[in-house]
């Protein structure tokens, strides 16, 4: 279980990652939409295509990288939320795209890397 310190983390990296995408043009659709087989921390569109994104934030590096936390499994069940999440949709998108924005924090400051396409 995640400690409260963690989970303020989380939700300051999370709109920290919101700010950035809409900075970038997208439009955010929803933010921390779940089902009975997990989460996805942000739906947002960009021109036709809807991005699955996955927010992992970190203080530091001591199990590892923000990024580096995002294995294979963890993608295959995005791909899989997303497909959930669009069955309960009455429009469609022209593409469906995974990407995993990690921020780490380092004396106070958020260093953010966006992978986009991160499958």
């Amino acid at each position: 279980m995640a400690t409260k310190n963690e989970l303020e983390l989380g939700k300051q990296g999370e709109q920290l990652a919101v700010t950035y995408l809409e900075a970038e043009g997208m439009k955010i659709i929803e933010r921390n939409w779940r089902c009975r087989h997990g989460e996805i921390d942000i739906i947002a569109e960009e021109g036709p295509s809807l991005i699955v994104v996955e927010v992992k934030t970190r203080s530091g590096r001591s199990h590892g990288t923000a990024l580096e936390s995002v294995n294979s499994a963890k993608l295959a069940r995005l791909r899989m939320l997303a497909a959930k999440w669009l069955a309960t949709q009455p429009r469609t998108f022209s593409a469906v795209r995974v990407d995993v924005i990690a921020l780490e924090r380092f004396a106070g400051d958020f260093a953010l890397r966006h992978v986009r396409g991160a499958i």
